[in-house]
């Protein structure tokens, strides 16, 4: 029997996640494929390699890698190039390549693999294993829900199953503005027209990958969900299909699951169709877990980038877009934060670029926090030249100072909005000690980078009382905190406590009551302020 060991880089796209605790659905189609083929497939990571370990024997090596939007990790991070250059030379057998890393340049050159499957590494391995053949074609709809029937257990063999994983699930392929090409530098016009997967195929998957005992769920791999299951109609904002979308949101929350999260979404689509998209967004609020994210395509607001580029939306758009996604999902759900929020994503470095769009970029931001809506999140990136190559007007140095700008001015305030001083945070998987410091994130879209100032075990879920804020991140203490034996670390980063006040609180411990911590307290309005968020156990 054919042996083919599945190397699982980690692969980062705008539209699909796969680092830890995310697992990429096309690793899971890739293991599907195989058995479906009749080979033995075997699953490793990255990790694993950086680890030392070496496959004893392959017929058939598939790596799955690359990071077409590098940022920043925690406990995980993509495979590199050099890394890549570096491990595979001592492992024999063929050699596969799918994901982002094949669309950079010269890769074909590296004569590493023997395939670089640019389209579809799943049916390119499953053509290769039955035919022996090298094709380069798209799985057809019935091979994509075998394949990913198939291949789920996979799931089971990932270092984050059961918690915190998250397995990331398609919904469709492709772009509905692959007529005119879409945006300048994104890869899925090239795709072809978009092909939907029903509702109940995708709630199969679910349900399969829920009985194996996975309980988190993000419906990412899409360029606009909002445009699931749309009417392709000819033109760039197709009419979407509420029933459609309310089937499957609905089917999937039945499962009883503990997340269920989407991203990608077109304001254009949005501002064109609003009762549409409405009637979508009471669906999302009514089946999805709270603080939840819709990502808006934005990239600039500078008319001129807009139409040099074909961009999805004007800016104009896409305030209406970030004005009804606030009407209908500001209210706070039960994980502390607002049910769904827009975010919106910038590119620097597109064609038709000058320093105006830098300006006109930030007064769109700052009349965003005037009118007083909420962003969960605002990523700003260069461009990458997948595509073609392309002339910005702006310097290196220029978009640093930018980005600057925006996280000092814009980011902290939204912050300090979106989850006020006080706010409790349900189930923050703790993931990381820096020092004394110990980080978390709850598990969903984007979530927010958590710091608690004292050590806490790591590999659970803790709530969590918001106490300050950072840029894009937040500080906390967990709730309830038990105030007659924890440290004095912990006590000082309570809201408004501070060391002196926390060293009092620690002599008079301990408390039997509310009022009894309240009245020993030298400004008992503090007193009130944080004594809801202890535990006075003893």
């Amino acid at each position: 029997m054919t042996h083919v060991t599945v190397i699982d880089g980690y692969i980062d796209e705008p539209g699909s996640l796969g680092v830890p605790p995310y697992i990429h659905p096309l690793v899971r189609a890739v293991y599907g494929a195989a058995k479906d083929a009749g080979a033995e497939p075997s699953y490793h990571t990255i990790d694993d390699l950086r680890q030392g370990w070496h496959p004893e024997r392959t017929d058939v090596l598939m790596v799955l890698t690359g990071s077409a939007v590098p940022g920043r990790y925690i406990r995980a991070s993509p495979a590199s190039r050099r890394e890549i250059e570096r491990f595979l030379p001592s492992i024999a057998g063929m050699k596969i390549l799918g994901g982002p890393l094949t669309l950079e340049k010269d890769i074909d050159g590296s004569r590493l693999f023997d395939i670089i499957a640019t389209r579809d590494p799943a049916s390119c391995l499953f053509d290769y294993l039955t035919d022996e053949c090298t094709s380069n074609r798209w799985r057809t709809i019935d091979e994509w829900n075998r394949w990913l029937m198939i291949g789920a257990d996979i799931v089971t063999k990932h270092r984050d199953f059961p918690q915190p994983l998250v397995a990331e699930i398609e919904t469709y392929r492709g772009c509905i503005r692959y007529r005119s090409g879409g945006c300048s530098f994104c890869v899925e016009p090239l795709k072809g027209v978009p092909v939907c997967r029903e509702p109940k195929d995708i709630i199969a998957e679910c349900k399969k990958l829920h009985g194996l005992g996975v309980r988190n769920f993000r419906l990412g791999a899409q360029t606009c969900f909002i445009s699931y299951y749309a009417h392709l109609d000819g033109t760039e904002t197709p009419r979407p299909d509420p029933e459609a979308i309310e089937e499957l949101l609905s089917g999937i929350a039945s499962l009883g699951v503990d997340l269920l999260h989407l991203d990608n979404a077109n304001p254009a689509v949005i501002a064109t169709h609003p009762e549409e998209s409405e009637s979508i967004l009471r669906s999302i609020v009514r089946h999805c877990t709270s603080g939840n994210v819709l990502a808006l395509g934005m990239e600039s607001a500078d008319p001129a980038v807009v139409k040099a580029n074909n961009l999805n939306a004007t800016a104009e758009q896409v305030m209406q877009a970030i004005e009804l996604i606030n009407r209908i999902g500001r209210e706070r759900g039960s994980t502390g934060l607002p049910a769904v929020l827009p975010g919106l994503n910038f590119i620097i470095g597109l064609d038709g670029e000058t320093k105006r769009t830098l300006e006109l970029d930030y007064e769109f931001l700052k009349s965003v926090l005037e009118k007083d809506l909420l962003l969960r999140r605002i990523n700003i990136r260069q461009v990458i030249g997948i595509r073609r190559d392309f002339e910005g007007g702006v310097s290196h140095s220029e978009f640093l100072k930018f980005k600057e700008k925006v996280r000092e001015t814009i980011d902290r305030p939204m912050l300090e909005k979106v989850a006020p001083l006080g706010t409790v945070l349900r189930r923050v998987y703790t993931e990381m000690n820096e020092g004394k410091t110990t980080f978390g994130r709850q598990i969903g879209t984007y979530p927010l980078l958590v710091g608690f100032s004292y050590p806490i075990e790591l590999d659970k879920f803790v709530d969590a009382v918001v106490s300050g804020h950072g840029y894009r991140s937040l500080t906390a203490v967990e709730h309830p905190l038990k105030i007659n034996k924890c440290s004095l670390t912990a006590i000082a980063a309570l809201p408004s406590v501070g060391k002196k006040r926390a060293a009092r609180i620690l002599i008079h411990r301990p408390y039997r009551t509310k009022e009894e911590f309240v009245a020993s307290m030298d400004d008992q309005a503090v007193g009130e302020t944080i004594a809801d968020m202890l535990d006075f156990s003893i």
